[in-house]
């Protein structure tokens, strides 16, 4: 997969930009629980990359999740409205799982947003994701993508400048291109959500039923 440039990042933003978002997403699975699509050296997965990592829970919980996703895919919202807020209670705040979010941008808006995010002032990476899904239809598909997503930062604190320095600002955009290429090329991540769990990985969303019954299996 190609990197996202500086140049794409901003023709995607454009008014009727040839860049503008198609949601991305894999297939929903069956309502039974996955099988694993191969083993990972999760020792090695938890070594973080180039940015600070995005964790919630116990680092010594025995088990480790590491999501990877991309902000214009509506399974991942899905799986954050719909699954995550009982994982999180269940087994996150018990100190069960250790949570680990890591970026997989498809496209331009998706590496805008999580550039975003990462700038999201007052170290809100998590609520500013949580908008940024909850709020998808609104600036994924915008004809004017930039305009729709200065909007939503404005929400989360950003002014004109911050705005425009975030999405300029070259080292970040190579950073998460790195953690995007890691994740493909070692760990063979190639949709969107990913997780790698306990060494093991899985593609597409989970349900709370089936996510629940996955990480008691491993406790």
């Amino acid at each position: 997969m190609p990197d996202i440039t500086k140049r794409t990042l901003l023709r995607g933003l454009a008014i009727g930009g040839a860049g503008a978002a198609t949601l991305s997403f894999v297939p929903a699975h069956a309502q039974e629980l996955p099988k694993s699509q191969g083993n990972i050296d999760m020792e090695e997965a938890l070594k973080p990359g180039p940015l600070p990592e995005i964790a919630l829970g116990d680092e010594n919980a025995p088990v480790k999740i590491i999501e990877y996703l991309s902000l214009t895919c509506p399974h991942c919202a899905r799986f954050q409205e719909d699954t995550f807020p009982a994982i999180k209670e269940n087994f996150i705040d018990t100190g069960k799982v250790y949570y680990i979010f890591r970026e997989f941008p498809f496209d331009p808006r998706a590496m805008a947003a999580v550039m975003l995010a990462r700038c999201a002032p007052g170290d809100n990476y998590v609520p500013f994701v949580d908008m940024m899904l909850q709020q998808q239809r609104t600036w994924a598909t915008a004809e004017d993508g930039s305009a729709a997503m200065l909007q939503m930062a404005k929400l989360a604190g950003f002014t004109q400048e911050s705005f425009q320095a975030c999405l300029t600002d070259q080292k970040l955009l190579d950073e998460i291109n790195a953690v995007r290429e890691r994740a493909t090329d070692d760990f063979g991540v190639n949709a969107t959500p990913t997780f790698l769990i306990n060494g093991k990985k899985y593609s597409g969303e989970m349900s709370v039923d089936i996510m629940s019954a996955l990480i008691n299996s491993m406790l």
